[in-house]
């Protein structure tokens, strides 16, 4: 296959904190002191005279389980803009795709493959919206143009990765929510969400089919052991529904075990309000993990890019006994996220621990809006990545223009930093 060579942004040497990694690379074989540099991505599409980067890799990301030094990425559901009751696809056809690199002798990113998400059947998916029953979110498809596009029963708005140690990957969603397990090759071998989708027997609790739209399963990880996969809510779910939900900072983290299918939820309180996000997450133990939270600003114009350390051992398994509960366990008759923290409290219910582990802001001076994508490379230090978006964003009026990072002036891209955490 054809490699292309893409320089890393911000290279620092590490050691990679998977168990298995493979000791017969060691940190002084992979080269770390290149300058920071973009990823120089290619135009795929110009709509309205305005170029569409192929980019959007950093959604989420992973380190390979046992090769030092590669990483996979993955994108969103591709481009798009906010329009009417839903948004506008700018390349409909877009699949959801895994880019699988390394750090190459030299320094640069070499990229090995592209990995395209395909339906149990082999064929490419799109990121177009589910269709009711199959996870939709209500959202209707647009083309660029504004028709009425069609529904993807596999289709996937992909947030975050896991790579595993078998070769396959766990990809979380936003629409399902879902989390599904891929091939190495990215072909669906099974769909787990709260409503079902006929795919097997094992589902994830029902509260969670009340995510808001485009603000589902936003990160997953793998713990050491690789027993169980730890996915996390973007924000406050519509639980009972959008008007009664009023507790802004709760939302939840949701743990699999992959050999058994049982879950756990736990409940985690955000710094922000509803409009900010918990992202990815990554695994430092069994128990103990690292989460992003962002806003929407650009790290240049007072935007919150922040990493917290978090620990889930000491916090209650707020699941419940029926797991079919659409309104998930209650307290006193209301919704968990009806309750103010004192309630939650009074009821014995204890929240995971959290403790800033960087400000990416004060750190380096990010200056992305969008801090999607973490992986734990051990040693107190993280890789990081930002979703692009494609190098695109809405003009307010439900077309594209170019995504513009003010502190530089230049088009947002891909780009991957390593940083010192406490």
């Amino acid at each position: 296959m054809k490699k292309f060579l893409f320089p890393v942004l911000a290279l620092i040497s590490f050691t990679a904190c998977n168990n298995n990694t493979d000791d017969s690379v060691s940190n002084q074989d992979i080269n770390y002191s290149k300058l920071p540099q973009e990823f120089p991505f290619s135009t795929m599409a110009t709509v309205n005279g305005v170029p569409v980067i192929n980019g959007g890799f950093g959604s989420g990301a992973a380190a390979h389980p046992t090769r030092k030094g590669e990483f996979y990425v993955i994108t969103d559901r591709g481009p798009n803009t906010d329009y009417l009751n839903g948004k506008k696809f700018l390349t409909p056809s877009f699949t959801p795709t895994i880019m699988h690199f390394k750090i190459n002798a030299e320094g640069n990113i070499e990229v090995i493959k592209y990995i395209k998400l395909k339906n149990p059947s082999g064929q490419a998916i799109t990121g177009l919206p589910n269709p009711a029953g199959m996870g939709s979110t209500g959202e209707t498809a647009y083309d660029a143009n504004g028709n009425v596009l069609g529904t993807d029963n596999y289709g996937l708005d992909s947030e975050s990765i896991v790579a595993a140690a078998d070769g396959t990957f766990w990809v979380s969603d936003e629409y399902g929510p879902h989390i599904v397990h891929y091939s190495a090759e990215g072909i669906e071998m099974e769909r787990i969400s709260p409503i079902g989708v006929n795919t097997g027997t094992r589902k994830l609790p029902a509260v969670l089919a009340k995510r808001r739209a485009n603000r589902g399963m936003e990160g997953l990880c793998m713990t050491p052991d690789g027993k169980t996969l730890v996915g996390t809510i973007q924000s406050m779910m519509y639980v009972p529904s959008k008007n009664a939900a009023t507790n802004k900072t709760l939302t939840r983290i949701v743990t699999f075990d992959i050999a058994s299918g049982q879950t756990k939820q736990f409940l985690y309180q955000q710094d922000g309000g509803a409009s900010d996000s918990v992202c990815d997450i990554t695994a430092i133990s069994n128990t103990e993990f690292l989460v992003i939270e962002r806003d929407g600003n650009f790290g240049s114009q007072g935007g919150i890019k922040k990493v917290y350390r978090i620990n889930i051992a000491g916090a209650s398994d707020v699941n419940g006994s029926d797991l079919a509960a659409v309104d998930g366990v209650k307290i006193n008759g209301k919704a968990l996220e009806q309750c103010t923290w004192s309630e939650i409290s009074a009821a014995g219910i204890q929240a995971v621990s959290k403790k800033l582990a960087v400000d990416l802001v004060a750190k380096i001076g990010y200056e992305h809006d969008k801090f999607e994508g973490l992986v734990y490379l051990g040693n107190n230090k993280i890789a990081v990545f930002n979703d692009d978006d494609f190098g695109i964003v809405d003009d307010g009026n439900g077309n594209p223009k170019a995504k513009i990072l003010p502190k530089t002036g230049k088009t947002d891209k891909g780009t991957m930093y390593i940083v010192d955490i406490n």
